[in-house]
Parts: C-alpha cells; sequence; structure tokens
C-alpha cells in the first residue's frame, strides 16, 4: 500500500475514475463537454498536484497546479452563472 501512494498510483485510481465520471456525465446526464470539464477541471489539477508532490516532482510543479486550478474554479462559477 506504501508503494501505491509512494509512485502515485493511487492518484492515477482516482483520476481514472473521475474520467469514468465526467463520461458519464456527458453520455448519461445530458451535459455538454465543455460543462463536464470545467466542473471536474479543477479537482483534476488539485489531485495532479498531490500526484507531483508524492512523486518528488519539483515545487514550481506543484504550486503550478494549484494555482491554475483555482481560475478554472471561477471560470466555472461564472459559466453557472
Amino acid at each position: 500500500m506504501k508503494e501505491l501512494f509512494a509512485s502515485g498510483h493511487a492518484v492515477d485510481i482516482v483520476l481514472f475514475i473521475i474520467v469514468i465520471e465526467g463520461i458519464w456525465l456527458v453520455a448519461r446526464s445530458g451535459w455538454d463537454v465543455s460543462s463536464a470539464i470545467l466542473r471536474l477541471a479543477p479537482g483534476v489539477l488539485m489531485l495532479l498536484a498531490v500526484r507531483f508532490a508524492l512523486t518528488d516532482m519539483p515545487w514550481y510543479w506543484v504550486s503550478a497546479a494549484l494555482l491554475l486550478s483555482f481560475p478554472v474554479h471561477l471560470a466555472d462559477l461564472r459559466r453557472r452563472r
């Protein structure tokens, strides 16, 4: 189990589940693709930041993923209005 997290594969599993969720939202719930992407992208970016941190990537990759998640989140909120 320790290796699953140290390698970042635990995050890969969650990312795979999010991709399946996105496909389901588009196919079954009638969402358009851009809405699904905007709703799921902030979480994906934060998970990428976790993966980068777990796999000892340079700090700027972690911070870039976290930093990008905020404007995407704001774009999602603006679109929902």
